[in-house]
């Protein structure tokens, strides 16, 4: 399959999805017709690319660098865009144009100079403060933001939270869990309960905020930090730094109370609180991610409850 002239990005070649396989199959025509529509003039997509979306950088009709994202509009996604607007100005990439069309969302949006991940810049603890310092931009009342009538479509942080506890009680009930069956029960009841506990205010997450989401605008003294690819839900702060633990395994298993007390005295947070929070996801996504089931564990050892 060809597009604009490019095969797929291997990712989301490989893709064995069956919805996204079917949306897949008409992404040629979708992408012609937008460029067409936008008056765009695409290059080869960036390399790996997603699992789910194809990313371009593309031309305007006024020569300007842009970038053209066209993702399936699946149930995770599906308010990306919705979020990316609600956040110009706190720390987003700028976005130039969106539309959700069926199962297709796309946006236009600043191509980010030099745009090199974080991930690929910082060490781990310095990436921390810059993930701490970018969550406490974006993190604002959705009423902040947008109007209530456009605020008010943004999912409640339980939701996903119920899903994801769901589907790893599913898996634990197939003895493919590599936890204590009480430990799992009690790591997916925090899962389901913490989001109700939430006594503060609650603000727009990205939920999919970790050093590869985080592009460098600038060099030096002039960069900036900006987010892509979020992932918004309405809810507890806490929440929002999960994703930056879990995709440190080294840390993660050797000392994770440390790192959620690190992670939330720079967030400005509760630190046994962030604990709670993390022994959930972990037990959520133990024998699914590298070394989630250690730091539950440890975490467990440690008297979290």
């Amino acid at each position: 399959m060809l597009i604009a002239g490019h095969p797929l990005p291997p990712l989301l070649a490989q893709s064995a999805d069956p919805g996204l396989r079917a949306w897949r199959a008409g992404l040629p025509g979708i992408v012609e017709e937008l460029l067409r529509r936008w008056s765009l003039t695409a290059s080869a997509p960036f390399l790996p690319g997603g699992s789910s979306a194809w990313v371009a950088p593309v031309t305007g009709p006024d020569g300007a660098d842009l970038v053209l994202k066209v993702a399936w509009a699946h149930e995770e996604s599906r308010d990306e865009a919705a979020g990316m607007v609600a956040w110009q100005g706190h720390g987003a990439a700028a976005v130039l144009r969106h539309e959700v069309r069926g199962q297709t969302a796309a946006l236009l949006l600043e191509r980010v100079r030099p745009g090199t991940p974080l991930a690929q810049l910082l060490t781990w603890p310095e990436r921390d403060e810059v993930v701490a310092h970018l969550a406490r931009r974006l993190w604002r009342r959705p009423e902040e933001l947008l109007p209530t009538t456009e605020a008010a479509p943004f999912r409640p942080l339980r939701q996903m939270c119920a899903w994801w506890a769901d589907g790893a009680q599913e898996r634990s009930a197939t003895g493919a869990d590599p936890l204590p069956h009480d430990l799992v029960e009690h790591g997916l009841e925090l899962l389901r309960c913490l989001p109700a506990q939430w006594d503060g205010e609650p603000v727009l997450l990205a939920t999919d905020l970790h050093p590869g989401n985080v592009l460098a605008r600038g060099d030096g003294g002039q960069r900036r930090w900006v987010l892509i690819d979020p992932k918004p839900y309405v809810g507890d702060p806490h929440y929002d730094l999960l994703q930056h633990m879990l995709n440190d395994p080294g840390r993660l298993v050797e000392q994770p109370g440390p790192f959620a007390d690190q992670m939330a005295g720079l967030a400005g947070l509760d630190p046994s609180r962030m604990r709670r929070w993390l022994l959930a996801r972990c037990v959520q996504e133990a024998g699914e991610m590298p070394g989630a089931a250690q730091a539950a564990l440890r975490l467990a050892a440690d008297g979290v409850r």
